[in-house]
């Protein structure tokens, strides 16, 4: 498998297109709305620090372990972000994560469809065997969402990484196998139906 290149997903709620520095702007008015980043169980970056995390973002990607996304209303409001990251060529298989949307496009069909977009390319696109999503195991809104899409829960790492307070976090991790994928794909097609 060769390098991921950055491409744009369009669905009807959400579109998803290639995060550039240029975003911050609005990207740092949608962290504020609802002080995202003071939520502590997430690395969400404060509006401050928008900059440097879209720097972050595009340097992990230019070495071809990440690629991400601005998750953009029809609109053109800046809804959030999102990533594929932890790229791994070899099995294939990638994580879907680093991902946030200002209040007012939560509980919306916005992140299942941009779920939908995102697993519909790295499985019908890229060919990946697995699709991971990793949250804090205390973060059950995440948890919820996650399940929610189907996902199977492969289980706790525990002390699996350091959080900006500097407290351990343990990770809950699910994923989404290739041969999972067509009815995954139903269910989430039933959902945004509904």
């Amino acid at each position: 498998m060769t390098q991921i290149e950055p491409v744009t997903l369009i669905g009807t709620h959400v579109i998803l297109r290639p995060l550039t520095p240029d975003d911050a702007p609005a990207l740092r008015a949608a962290v504020a709305e609802g002080a995202l980043h003071t939520k502590w169980s997430t690395t969400i970056p404060a509006p401050d620090h928008v900059e440097a995390d879209i720097a972050h973002r595009l340097a992990k990607q230019a070495a071809g372990d990440w690629l991400a996304f601005s998750q953009v209303a029809p609109d053109g409001t800046m809804l959030g972000q999102t990533t594929y990251l932890n790229i791994d060529r070899n099995v294939p298989r990638l994580e879907i994560g680093n991902t946030f949307l200002r209040p007012a496009a939560q509980r919306t069909p916005i992140n299942t469809e941009a779920k939908r977009l995102l697993l519909a390319h790295a499985f019908d696109t890229l060919g990946m065997a697995a699709v991971d999503f990793r949250t804090h195991r205390l973060n059950s809104h995440s948890r919820r969402a996650i399940e929610r899409l189907g996902a199977q829960l492969d289980g706790i790492l525990r002390n699996h990484k350091r959080m900006p307070d500097g407290t351990l976090r343990d990770t809950a991790t699910y994923s989404i196998l290739a041969s999972e994928w067509d009815t995954i794909r139903a269910h989430l097609d039933h959902q945004l139906a509904c």
